[in-house]
């Protein structure tokens, strides 16, 4: 047990206590250590650190490196859980490397948006965006700075680097459990949104449904909101010509709208017709029948997003691969019912 001081410890503190030099405790709780100190030496810096109740001084810190540790992370908006599980492992991997995560939400989760700071560039060292939230990047200057960028176009990105969960999977795997349960009309309740990774479900979708002989798709675009969904969904059902048997939504807050609409219409889930999401919120499983849809880990996606600015801040290359993705079977698809 290592004797704490009745006046704040000091780094030539724990480095008396670890017995190594104050050169070897900076690398060590600055994280700069592998390669230069053992693993050993590390865990026995740490260990001297959290016994006296070391806390660096980080304002004095950052004077001396130039750099704030703040990174500033652009989302569409903060009315969804998906994001605040974003959130939640970004500030993880941040707060374990001494980092702070300020949370910036785009007005009507896309568009312009006024910058927080009065020099982004100045009190920030990076940046990492959803690409649904990319046009508030130019009024935040946040595309002069390193930045990251989540569910985007690799071919296309602002960023030095892109994450990317692997959503064209996740509809290859809603297409494939339909096509196996003998659906041959869908319903692709599209979010009205301009962005990439809506972009790639609608493209995905159409070709798994296109390579099966006989299947036919249609479209609807709604806002991201239940009203919306019901009202694009409703419509689409009552157009003349054969009812489709599925609809395909892209995210699970327009299944609950699609939902809603084929209750007033008369349709039962699945018995008439089959419903899917994307995103297994909360409400996935609060809604009768339970949603199938697939489940994205939005925060391993925010931890993988800060390990890649982080490399990106520190000049490596950050680990390439998007996030599998799993779609979860549950209550609300059947095979289609006798023709209407």
């Amino acid at each position: 047990m290592v004797a704490r001081s009745s006046t704040r410890p000091t780094s030539r503190d724990v480095a008396q206590a670890a017995g190594v030099s104050q050169a070897a405790v900076s690398l060590v709780l600055g994280d700069k250590w592998r390669g230069r100190v053992s693993e050993t030496t590390a865990e026995r810096v740490r260990h001297a650190a959290r016994e006296l109740g070391y806390r660096p001084n980080l304002a004095a810190r950052n004077l001396r490196l130039g750099r704030t540790r703040t990174v500033l992370l652009v989302v569409p908006a903060l009315t969804t859980e998906f994001f605040a599980g974003v959130y939640t492992g970004a500030a993880r991997v941040a707060a374990e490397h001494g980092f702070g995560v300020v949370l910036y939400p785009s007005p009507e989760g896309i568009g312009p948006a006024r910058d927080p700071f009065a020099s982004a560039q100045a009190a920030l060292d990076g940046v990492l965006a959803s690409s649904m939230a990319a046009d508030a990047l130019t009024a935040i200057r946040g595309d002069q700075l390193p930045l990251v960028m989540l569910d985007s176009d690799p071919a296309g990105s602002l960023g030095a680097a892109t994450v990317n969960l692997d959503i064209a999977d996740g509809i290859r795997q809603v297409a494939d459990h339909l096509l196996a349960l003998g659906h041959r009309r869908v319903l692709h309740l599209a979010a009205d949104v301009p962005s990439w990774t809506f972009d790639i479900r609608a493209k995905e979708l159409a070709e798994r449904l296109a390579a099966v002989p006989g299947t036919e798709i249609r479209t609807a675009r709604a806002p991201i909101s239940i009203d919306g969904a019901l009202t694009a969904t409703e419509t689409a059902l009552t157009a003349p010509g054969p009812r489709p048997t599925a609809v395909v939504c892209d995210d699970d807050k327009l299944a609950a709208g699609a939902y809603k609409a084929l209750r007033r219409l008369g349709l039962r889930i699945p018995d008439d017709i089959s419903v899917t999401g994307l995103d297994d919120l909360a409400l996935a499983t609060a809604i009768d029948p339970e949603l199938t849809t697939v489940r994205l880990d939005a925060e391993l996606f925010g931890e993988r997003g800060m390990q890649a600015l982080l490399a990106v801040l520190e000049g490596r290359e950050p680990d390439g691969g998007d996030i599998p993705v799993r779609l979860v079977v549950r209550g609300s698809t059947a095979p289609p019912g006798a023709p209407r």
